[in-house]
């Protein structure tokens, strides 16, 4: 959500408040658009990340709620490696995406960010992401590290389409944030 973020996977990097780099994409050119979405859906923190501490941020299409995102318009082949990065992959294959096109999700594997999904249609373009193939109540909550909350939450309201109060209430009330995060301290990690 954050493009500094993004950045590390398109040019290759760290990102900030990260703990791994990443080797980039074929091609370092960065989004040629970038804009606030809302899909169908949910947000959700589960199993741990070696890179940020914490939870991870998951997408379940098939909950009931909105998830706040970013859009990017990226090619395909970048797409391809953002995904590999995030699979901890080595960039460098296109993917077959007939089936996530055709049929709104298809599965590459059983591991985390390893089903891709349609969330539908923006400007006749697919709007494309992945996730893992389990649902937000078939595991269990991890609350986000600090470092993590703050690169997420600053890329969505950098995004320009939410306030501080919108982003953190949203954040606080995600499943895994819930309870560990105030809206408060979201509000103190973004503002500063």
């Amino acid at each position: 959500m954050h493009l500094d973020r993004l950045a590390s996977y398109i040019k290759g990097g760290r990102p900030p408040g990260g703990g791994k780099a990443y080797p980039g994409c074929r091609d370092p050119r960065m989004p040629s658009q970038s804009v606030p979405v809302e899909l169908r859906g949910a947000l959700y923190f589960a199993t741990e990340s070696p890179v940020w501490g914490g939870g991870r941020a998951f997408y379940d299409p098939g909950q009931k709620g909105r998830v706040y995102a970013r859009a990017h318009l990226v090619s395909a082949s970048q797409f391809a490696d953002i995904a590999a990065q995030e699979m901890y992959r080595s960039p460098g294959e296109d993917l077959d995406l007939s089936a996530v096109l055709t049929r709104g999700v298809a599965r590459l594997g059983n591991g985390r960010y390893e089903t891709l999904v349609c969330a539908g249609q923006m400007d006749g373009l697919p709007v494309l992401t992945f996730t893992a193939p389990w649902h937000a109540d078939e595991v269990t909550s991890v609350p986000p590290s600090r470092a993590y909350v703050q690169v997420l939450a600053s890329g969505l309201l950098d995004a320009g389409a939410w306030d501080v109060g919108t982003v953190a209430a949203y954040f606080a009330s995600s499943r895994g944030a819930a309870g560990h995060w105030s809206e408060q301290a979201i509000r103190e990690l973004i503002t500063r």
